[in-house]
């Protein structure tokens, strides 16, 4: 399966938006892909996520996924992207949506753990996932999972997508810059490839709002491609063997003697 991560700079024009994305799309199609990952919040997104994002969400069928979608289809690529998805009354969903080569919608991923970390407060303008059941998709033959940037720090998550049959995993990101935090954004996307023996295709906006440097690592947690700090495209050949090579070599889903539970998150 080819794949390209597409770092963008999104910000409050949301057809400005739309734009980068139709640009970027066109660009991934013509280096033979046959999926694109763009970042979190890619339709709206500033420096904090505040109150003006929810006048700025769309439900599902608003403009922008709509034209994501005719998109999708003009081109024959899935298109994975973030989204600031409309909820009633309250506070919005960030979401990744998937939209396949026909131009449907195919999987719908609201952020689980919300970014309640480093002084900021993403759950006082976002509303946090009502489930917490792993969410993947097919293309190209590859069972792919979602998360999305901070979801990154939490291990549960990306086993729940490896016990779904992920061979690959987006981490669809707004990674904030700060002390370290470069540093922790690869060691977490190598991470959760080491220890699910999966490839992580992490994508993040770039500066100044976030720190860019897109990265995939194989399902050994090696880094076979990374881009820098400017919006850019990486496009790469995921061979699906070396899944089940790195399981074969290292069986420690197998060997594991801990399972998850999401019962006393869920009230169960």
């Amino acid at each position: 399966m080819r794949l390209s991560l597409a770092q963008i700079d999104s910000g409050t024009d949301k057809a400005h938006n739309l734009t980068l994305v139709e640009d970027f799309a066109r660009r991934a199609a013509d280096d033979g892909a046959e999926l694109v990952a763009f970042p979190e919040y890619s339709m709206y997104e500033k420096k904090v996520v505040d109150a003006s994002f929810g006048p700025a969400a769309e439900p599902l069928d608003g403009p922008f996924v709509t034209g994501v979608s005719s998109l999708a289809a003009r081109l024959g690529i899935t298109i994975a992207v973030g989204v600031v998805e409309k909820n009633g009354d309250s506070p919005p969903f960030n979401t990744i949506v998937v939209v396949g080569p026909d131009g449907v919608v195919s999987a719908r991923y609201r952020k689980i753990h919300l970014f309640d970390s480093y002084g900021f407060h993403e759950s006082a303008s976002i509303t946090a996932s009502p489930s917490l059941e792993p969410v993947t998709f097919v293309t190209a033959g590859v069972t792919v999972g979602l998360m999305t940037c901070y979801d990154l720090r939490f291990p549960e998550l990306g086993r729940e997508l490896a016990d779904a049959g992920a061979g690959l995993v987006l981490a669809c990101s707004s990674w904030v810059p700060g002390a370290g935090k470069a540093d922790h954004w690869r060691v977490l996307a190598r991470a959760r490839a080491i220890e699910n023996a999966y490839f992580v295709g992490a994508v993040s906006q770039v500066p100044p709002v976030s720190i860019g440097r897109s990265l995939l690592a194989n399902p050994m947690g090696r880094v076979v491609g990374e881009l820098g700090e400017s919006p850019a495209i990486g496009t790469y050949d995921l061979d699906p063997a070396e899944v089940a090579a790195a399981r074969e070599k290292d069986p420690a889903l197998e060997n594991r003697r801990y399972s998850i539970s999401r019962g006393r998150e869920e009230g169960v």
